[in-house]
């Protein structure tokens, strides 16, 4: 036995002399799909971000001493390229997860495909309450943003205690985030003097809004609430401007970029991450690294 040892270790000893390669740790894999192009590519810069993160994570050893490969697949803002980048990831890539897919659409139209396959679809990028509700029949999927019912119910609370008789004008994407933020509303506005004056809906294609403005305009509303994605906000606020109705806005948390820069006189959004105007954070450890890892990303292009 003490030869065969002694045997072993003079190989071992050997290889190394020789200069042997050591076989270097394999990457952990995942990937996203996300709107790299199409009209909803500004929600885009939640994967380029997350991207960007983890390629800072690898560049200092990764996990364990393993490196992460992060791969991005443009869906084209449509719920076709999503399934299709799903399994591209899955298929070729050979993912261990799906991680921060952007949008309600695509993440639904990817969900049973991924569950099925026995692939984490993790932090959803969505505030769908499927993605909370469903979670017993898709246990693969996870959720990561708070809801849009509950967001929308805190904005009706805040109305009843902050602009008691307020008349509010809802422009609703035609989705799950226009319905249940508008459903949220409501229920936070039961029972209190906060009225809704009207409703109108567009799809997230939408591309004029002057008659859906015109109409809420009309019905003598001093609160405009704009629950839809961040281009069609800015359209409303173009279109609003071009009618000179100046209104008080609440905006979707996932919009709220369309009034920053102080464009708007009266605004409240709920923010769900850490705003990078704040004056309050500039001193901050973990926004300092943010901006860190971001400036080399750009610098890298």
């Amino acid at each position: 036995m003490k030869l065969v040892l002694a045997a072993l270790l003079a190989a071992l000893a050997a290889a190394v002399s020789a200069g042997a390669e050591v076989a270097a740790p394999a990457p952990i894999i995942l990937g996203t799909t996300a709107p790299l192009t199409g009209p909803d590519s500004p929600a885009a810069s939640a994967a380029i971000g997350a991207k960007a993160y983890f390629d800072y994570v690898s560049a200092r050893g990764g996990v364990g001493g393993r490196p992460i490969r992060y791969a991005i697949v443009d869906d084209g803002s449509g719920q076709a390229g999503a399934l299709a980048g799903a399994r591209r990831l899955v298929e070729q890539s050979r993912v261990l997860a799906v991680v921060n897919p952007v949008g309600t659409e695509a993440s639904l139209a990817t969900r049973g495909y991924l569950n099925g396959a026995r692939v984490p679809q993790l932090f959803v990028g969505s505030g769908a309450a499927t993605f909370g509700a469903d979670a017993m029949r898709y246990p693969w999927t996870i959720g990561f943003r708070p809801s849009y019912g509950a967001e929308g119910w805190i904005y009706g609370r805040l109305l009843a205690r902050m602009r008691a008789g307020a008349r509010v004008a809802v422009l609703a994407e035609s989705d799950e985030l226009g319905r249940e933020l508008l459903a949220g509303l409501r229920d936070g506005a039961a029972r209190t003097t906060v009225s809704i004056a009207a409703t109108q809906t567009a799809p997230a294609t939408a591309g004029g809004l002057t008659g859906r403005m015109a109409k809420l305009k009309a019905s003598g509303a001093d609160v405009l609430a704009l629950f839809v994605s961040p281009a069609l906000a800015g359209r409303a606020l173009g279109e609003a401007a071009a009618l000179a109705w100046k209104p008080a806005l609440l905006v979707a948390a996932d919009s709220s970029s369309a009034v920053s820069g102080g464009v708007v006189a009266e605004a409240c959004s709920i923010g769900i991450h850490k705003d990078l105007t704040d004056l309050r954070l500039l001193s901050e450890h973990a926004l300092s690294l943010y901006k860190s890892i971001l400036s080399l990303t750009h610098k890298g292009k």
